[in-house]
């Protein structure tokens, strides 16, 4: 197996359609931007940085219809030989606001690396949000002659004291058995979730998330050449819009 088979970042195109803070342009267009840093880039429960920092930013220009365009950046190390350490994602969307509780988001993302064009990739997905629950998927097509997908649940609130709660529940599908286990047995799917909290403060945005998976060590090296980077962590960030 390809130790640096991927699937696409799902967390990219929900971040489009909720910016917090959008610079206005005129009456039909405004644009977002942030940066963040976070103590690990952690992707549907692999790390994307051999468990080290991420510094990360991103663009969105958005309609007033909802259509929105973006593209985002993260450092990264797959180790392994791998020459690439930038992932540069472009994305195309649709955000249908029914009311301020109802909403569908439709979007489609390509992404590039640098210095190593064989991870390149397309993902197409959705994301239906009802009263603080959300469903969503994202399908990769024909991904190093593989296709893949992912399928989440989840749900946000605000605690007291002006808390974020995020909780969500995910099952990544390689198609194909890739994941070996420590006894030989093999299997396409593995399961990640996170449980994380955030806050605004000094004009910043805070998050703490923990962050885990039930891939076993031997099936995270079957999957990427290390076994250490598919167990639970806590992942801390912070990020500011602009």
């Amino acid at each position: 197996m390809n130790k640096l088979l991927r699937l696409a970042c799902a967390s990219l195109c929900l971040a489009a359609s909720a910016a917090a803070q959008a610079v206005t342009l005129n009456e039909d267009w405004s644009l977002d931007l942030n940066a963040a840093l976070v103590s690990d880039y952690r992707f549907r429960g692999i790390s994307q940085t051999l468990g080290d920092p991420a510094l990360q930013g991103g663009a969105t220009l958005q309609h007033s219809s909802g259509a929105y365009a973006g593209i985002w950046s993260s450092n990264v190390d797959f180790g392994s030989g791998s020459r690439t350490r930038q992932e540069i994602d472009y994305m195309l969307g649709y955000n249908w606001a029914i009311d301020d509780n109802l909403s569908l988001d439709l979007s489609y993302l390509h992404y590039e690396y640098t210095h190593q064009s064989s991870l390149k990739s397309d993902e197409a997905g959705f994301q239906f949000n009802a009263y603080g629950l959300y469903v969503g998927g994202f399908y990769t097509p024909n991904l190093n002659d593989n296709s893949s997908s992912y399928l989440y649940l989840g749900y946000q609130t605000e605690l007291p004291y002006e808390l974020g709660l995020n909780l969500r529940y995910g099952e990544v599908d390689f198609k194909d058995d890739v994941l070996e286990r420590s006894n030989g047995k093999l299997r396409s799917r593995y399961n990640e979730w996170e449980v994380g909290l955030s806050k605004s403060l000094l004009s910043l945005d805070w998050s703490l998330s923990y962050v885990a998976s039930d891939l076993s060590k031997s099936e995270c090296y079957s999957y990427n050449g290390y076994d250490d980077l598919c167990a639970a962590t806590v992942v801390l960030g912070v990020s500011k819009s602009f």
